[in-house]
């Protein structure tokens, strides 16, 4: 089990997550609880990227809470997982940057998904047992709320799979 701060020498960024990462990837289910002053997702978001067992980021003010403190370590030192609860609040919290797909229904995010699958609208019709001309129908609010308008140029349908692609 190693406890550290995520802020480090030498160069005091994030050389303590950069550390633990590093030694999980040598030792398979080695346990890390990180410390740190700053409430960062992406520090959060980058421990638990290679899996959840046995890690833990816990905000430095919480340290001295002992309790805390000690039941933090003993869970990550059985393989669990311990966020502290200002972080989940954040990443619960966290909103994307607003982007053309935000205007989708439900069922044009089906359809788009489909799409980008590869399926025909013929095929997306079967999938979602309608038919091809509601398919097309959506395609079309689909193509209108993304901007995407026809030219001889561009595929519309490929352009709309980059968009999905991009969130």
């Amino acid at each position: 089990m190693a406890v550290a701060d995520i802020q480090m020498p030498p160069d005091y960024t994030d050389d303590g997550l950069r550390a633990v990462l590093t030694a999980r990837s040598w030792q398979k289910g080695l346990g890390v609880l990180l410390l740190s002053q700053f409430l960062e997702d992406r520090y959060a978001m980058e421990l638990v990227a290679g899996g959840s067992e046995g890690v833990g980021y816990l905000l430095k003010e919480k340290v001295g809470q002992i309790v805390t403190f000690t039941d933090a370590v003993g869970r990550v030192a059985r393989g669990e997982t311990v966020l502290d609860s200002d972080v989940v609040s954040m990443l619960v919290g966290r909103r994307r940057g607003a982007g053309p797909l935000d205007d989708l229904t439900g069922r044009e995010w089906k359809v788009l998904e489909l799409i980008a699958q590869g399926r025909s609208n013929p095929g997306i019709a079967e999938q979602l047992t309608i038919s091809v001309g509601a398919v097309e129908h959506h395609v079309t609010h689909i193509f209108d709320k993304l901007g995407l308008r026809e030219t001889p140029v561009y595929n519309r349908r490929v352009l709309a799979v980059l968009e999905y692609l991009k969130q």
